[in-house]
């Protein structure tokens, strides 16, 4: 079977454009992922407001105005990022510092026994700006970073030229477990008792995690060093589930109240 853009499969990855600031890589970015058969796009913080409207936009979409159209934009790539149990950060290159490294190919196949296992969960890859790619501070949203190994020599890919390749190395992680005839879930079934927690849900326990090493002295807030970065980096690339969040949030405010009754 030839997926469509409609299969519940591909409705579950979205591409996030953070910052784009060229109309026709926008458009350029529709006509790649649904080529591929997919069709969230998301944008944060594009430059122009009327990005997905422009003339550039849709001439370069050729076609897919309609993912143009369903585009959602986001002020933050938390936001972006909320209902997301499973990020990649496509970068140039593989870096040695933040996230593990996969190659895009790697990382499809990973994708796609997730979404092959979770019902409702959502894999996002994310891209940033031709001219400076990722922040940091965005890269370590992301559980890893994944790379396109192009010639050493000469790697220049724009943007969406990025993505269509990614795309496609989904697309044929996708295809190949339905060509393997592997046990597919029902839609509306969850086939393993836990949840994958979103990046919504490891965001509300960070902001918990932290306010209970305060309270019980670990964490100087004006002081804080490195120690928040790195336990975001820790607990965002552990994959919790969502009851493994619910049980550390409980030992967040067991600490709480131990603290203040101390107090």
């Amino acid at each position: 079977m030839t997926p469509t853009h409609n299969e519940p499969l591909f409705n579950q990855i979205r591409f996030i454009m953070v910052e784009p600031s060229h109309p026709g890589n926008v458009g350029a970015a529709a006509r790649a992922i649904k080529t591929m058969g997919f069709n969230q796009l998301c944008l944060v913080n594009p430059k122009l407001p009327t990005i997905i409207t422009h003339e550039q936009a849709i001439a370069m979409a050729s076609g897919a105005t309609d993912v143009l159209e369903n585009t959602r934009i986001f002020d933050s790539l938390e936001q972006a990022l909320a209902p997301v149990s499973l990020a990649f950060a496509l970068t140039s290159r593989p870096r040695y510092i933040g996230p593990p490294a996969k190659t895009i190919r790697e990382s499809a196949h990973l994708s796609a026994e997730h979404v092959q296992t979770h019902t409702s969960a959502q894999i996002a890859i994310v891209l940033g700006t031709e001219r400076t790619g990722l922040e940091n501070s965005d890269i370590n949203q992301c559980q890893y970073v994944c790379y396109i190994p192009a010639n050493p020599e000469y790697s220049s890919l724009n943007v969406a030229q990025a993505l269509q390749l990614a795309a496609w190395e989904l697309r044929y992680a996708l295809l190949e477990i339905q060509d393997q005839q592997l046990e597919l879930r029902t839609p509306g079934k969850q086939v393993d008792a836990d949840l994958p927690a979103t990046q919504d849900h490891i965001h509300a326990f960070l902001e918990h995690w932290e306010q209970a090493l305060i309270e019980v002295d670990f964490l100087d807030p004006q002081h804080p060093k490195k120690l928040q970065l790195r336990m975001q980096q820790l607990f965002t690339r552990s994959q919790l589930t969502q009851a493994e969040v619910a049980m550390l949030r409980g030992v967040c405010t067991a600490m709480i109240k131990t603290a203040r009754k101390i107090a």
